[in-house]
C-alpha cells in the first residue's frame, strides 16, 4: 500500500525571530494563516488516506503537531527524542510502516515548502509512485528546474530517459561551490536539476540501502522498528535514536546508490513553483507584494517611500511603519524585532548562535 511521511523537524533558526524551539518554522501559521506543516499535510488529499499518512518530528512538539492538523491521530507520530539529520528521520519511519506493511511504498516530504498548482503536484507524485512500484529497486527523487546558482541546494545529474517521465541520475552534488552551482545552471535542466527533498521508495529498499551503506544506523533502526507494536516502543527510541549517527538522506544513501548496481536513482522533473521558504527573503516570496516591491507579511504595514523591504508580524494588531527603507528585512514578534538587509540574511545563524549566548535559551 501507499503511504506518505512528513518530515517536520529542524530549528529553522534562518527564520528567527518568528522560529523558536517551541515553535519551530513549520509549526508557524505565517503561510494565509496556515503552517507550512498544514500545507504539506493537506497537498496529500486525493494521494494517499490520512490513515496511512505520518508525521516525524521532536518529540516535544507532538501537541502542536496535533493542533495543526485536525483529526490527526496520535499513532502516526514519530516523535524523535533527539534530532539525528534525515537519514535516520526516513529510516525511522520506514522501519516503522515496514513492520506493520513490508510491502510499503513510502512517499517523503518535508514541510519546508510552497508548492503550486497542488494537483499538478499530486499529478507528479502519482508519477512517483508508480514507477516505484513497477520498479521495486527504484529510489525515486523530484527535481525542480534551477533558477538561480544557488549554493544551498543538492544537485542531480541526469543520465538516460526512464519512459516518459523520469531520468535515470548519474551523480547527487551536495551544496556545490558558486563556481560549479553557475556551470550547472549554464548546462541547464536536461542535464542537472535541484534536488527537492522529496522522495518516493519501497520501504524495503530504502531499509537494504541503509544496511549496505550505513550498517550502525540500520542496526539501531530495526531495534525501533521491531520494538513498535511492543510497550518497549518508548524506551527503545530514547535509549537508540539519540546514539544514531547524524547524517543526511543524501550523504548516507542517495549519493552511494547513483553508484550501485542493486539499485536506481531516478528523477521525476516537477514542473511547479517551488519555494524552500528557509530563509525571510523566500518567505518574502510567499506574500502580496505592493507597487514598491514591498513584501506584506504583517496586518498593519504602513511604508512611506520604501522599497523592496519585507514587513511580517506576528501579532495582528501591531503597526509596523517605515519612512526610506530600501531592501530591508523587518520581523516583529512580541520579545524580539529583527531589522537587516536583504542581502545579509544568511547571517542570521551567527545572529542566533549569539542570541543564545547573550541572553539565554529563553529567546531562542
Amino acid at each position: 500500500m501507499r503511504y506518505a511521511l512528513i518530515i517536520a523537524g529542524g530549528s529553522g533558526t534562518r527564520l528567527w525571530p518568528m522560529s523558536r524551539a517551541s515553535q519551530p518554522k513549520q509549526l508557524i501559521p505565517f503561510i494565509g494563516g496556515k503552517s507550512l506543516l498544514r500545507l504539506a499535510y493537506d497537498r496529500l488529499n486525493g494521494l494517499v488516506p490520512a490513515s496511512r499518512r505520518y508525521v516525524c518530528a521532536g518529540r516535544q512538539h507532538a501537541a502542536a503537531v496535533g493542533r495543526a492538523l485536525p483529526g490527526f491521530s496520535p499513532d502516526r507520530f514519530l516523535g524523535e527524542p533527539a534530532g539525528r539529520d534525515t537519514l535516520n528521520a526516513v529510516g525511522y519511519g520506514a522501519a516503522v510502516i515496514a513492520q506493520q506493511d513490508p510491502a510499503a511504498v513510502i512517499a517523503v516530504f518535508t514541510a519546508d515548502h510552497i508548492i503550486e498548482p497542488v494537483a499538478e503536484f499530486r499529478r507528479v507524485v502519482e508519477r512517483g509512485f508508480r514507477l516505484v512500484e513497477q520498479h521495486p529497486e527504484t529510489l525515486v527523487t523530484f527535481g525542480i528546474a534551477p533558477t538561480e546558482a544557488a549554493t544551498s541546494y543538492g544537485y542531480l545529474q541526469l543520465g538516460d530517459s526512464i519512459g516518459n517521465s523520469a531520468r535515470i541520475v548519474t551523480q547527487f552534488k551536495e551544496k556545490p561551490d558558486a563556481a560549479t552551482a553557475s556551470a550547472y545552471l549554464q548546462a541547464g535542466a536536461r542535464h542537472y536539476l535541484w534536488n527537492s527533498g522529496l522522495f518516493v521508495w519501497r520501504a524495503s529498499t530504502l531499509l537494504a540501502c541503509i544496511r549496505r551503506y550505513e550498517p550502525a544506523s540500520s542496526e539501531g533502526l530495526a531495534q525501533i522498528g521491531r520494538a513498535w507494536p511492543t510497550a518497549r516502543r518508548e524506551s527503545v527510541v530514547n535509549r537508540v535514536f539519540p546514539a544514531l549517527k547524524k547524517i543526511s538522506v543524501d550523504y548516507a544513501v542517495m549519493e552511494p546508490a547513483s553508484r550501485d548496481p542493486q539499485v536506481r536513482v531516478a528523477a521525476v522533473p516537477m514542473p511547479l513553483k517551488w519555494i524552500d521558504v528557509g530563509t525571510w527573503p523566500k518567505f518574502a516570496e510567499t506574500c502580496t507584494q505592493d507597487a514598491q516591491g514591498n513584501a506584506l507579511g504583517a496586518e498593519r504595514p504602513l511604508l512611506l517611500d520604501t522599497r523592496g523591504t519585507l514587513v511580517a508580524s506576528s501579532d495582528p494588531r501591531h503597526l509596523i511603519a517605515t519612512i526610506g527603507c530600501e531592501n530591508l528585512i523587518i520581523v516583529h514578534t512580541p520579545d524580539a524585532t529583527l531589522i537587516c538587509r536583504k542581502d545579509d540574511a544568511e547571517v542570521l545563524k551567527e545572529l542566533h548562535r549569539l542570541v543564545g549566548e547573550r541572553h539565554g535559551d529563553a529567546l531562542l
